[in-house]
């Protein structure tokens, strides 16, 4: 877990209250993180926020450790330079794949999503269904964290490669996509499950298709609301919580700001004023 003393190394020349004001860092490769952000105006609404999407290298469940890896350390330098005080990683694949890596080497907290949607599905039920892209499903990072909070419960992951391209091309309405998830889920309704993680933050994206193909009584588990509690609580454990107004959200990405503030428009009902990264030198246009 992180350490506070480390934390505050990193804000030695800030006043409690700069400290307080500064920025929350959240990042995915697309539009999946802007769940973790529609939960944050939520839970933390006196917070201002960062959100890059790495667009350029979308999407990250076909990629490898490695490139995932690098992908990270490019975005955590960037954010260390806009001096954030904390940094939300909304994006499961690099969860699962980095998470634990780059927390040896950045000096700020930094939050992935895996555990607290893995503590939030052995609230829910005993039979527990995981989607996720084909990295993270491949690192059983949602297997081995929900057996270590309750080891008497099932759990089957399915690798769903298609859901991310289809999402960020905004075809959730698709019948072609409804046809992709009935495929996906058939083998875990097969098994009986009793509660579906999200195992990627675009798929709460496809609740409505997701919802119309389960039984009702399956439960639905977002661990981007889960996340957001979590971050919550590490905020005051480490007294930053902002108690000032927000500045606007700021919006970045390494590929078109043009196609990410549409799919912005969608998500969030307002049009993002987006930036361009050049993540190889952090520099913006």
């Amino acid at each position: 877990m992180y350490s506070s003393s480390g934390f505050q190394g990193n804000f030695d020349a800030f006043s409690d209250q700069e400290a307080q004001r500064s920025p929350i860092g959240v990042f995915d490769s697309g539009v999946g993180g802007l769940t973790v952000l529609r939960q944050i105006y939520q839970q933390l609404p006196n917070e201002s926020i960062i959100y890059f999407g790495d667009t350029a290298h979308l999407p990250y469940g076909i990629r490898s450790q490695e490139e995932i890896l690098q992908y990270v350390r490019e975005i955590l330098n960037w954010m260390l330079q806009q001096r954030v005080k904390m940094v939300i990683m909304a994006c499961n694949t690099s969860s699962a794949l980095a998470l634990e890596i780059v927390r040896r080497e950045f000096d700020f907290p930094i939050l992935g999503v895996i555990l607290p949607g893995a503590k939030a599905a052995v609230q829910q039920g005993q039979r527990i269904g995981v989607i996720a892209t084909p990295a993270t499903a491949k690192s059983n990072a949602y297997r081995q964290a929900i057996m270590e909070i309750q080891p008497d419960v099932q759990v089957w992951q399915v690798s769903c490669p298609e859901f991310v391209p289809l999402i960020e091309q905004n075809r959730i309405h698709d019948p072609y996509t409804t046809k992709v998830a009935r495929a996906y889920l058939e083998p875990l309704l097969e098994q009986e499950i009793d509660t579906l993680v999200y195992g990627c933050t675009h798929y709460p994206h496809l609740a409505p298709v997701l919802r119309s193909l389960l039984p009702s009584h399956v439960n639905l588990v977002d661990p981007a609301v889960h996340v957001v509690t979590a971050c919550n609580q590490e905020l005051d454990l480490l007294n930053l919580k902002s108690n000032h107004l927000p500045m606007p959200t700021r919006f970045a990405v390494s590929g078109s700001p043009q196609q990410f503030a549409l799919s912005g428009l969608q998500w969030l009902g307002y049009t993002p004023l987006v930036e361009h990264v050049y993540m190889s030198d952090a520099t913006v246009s």
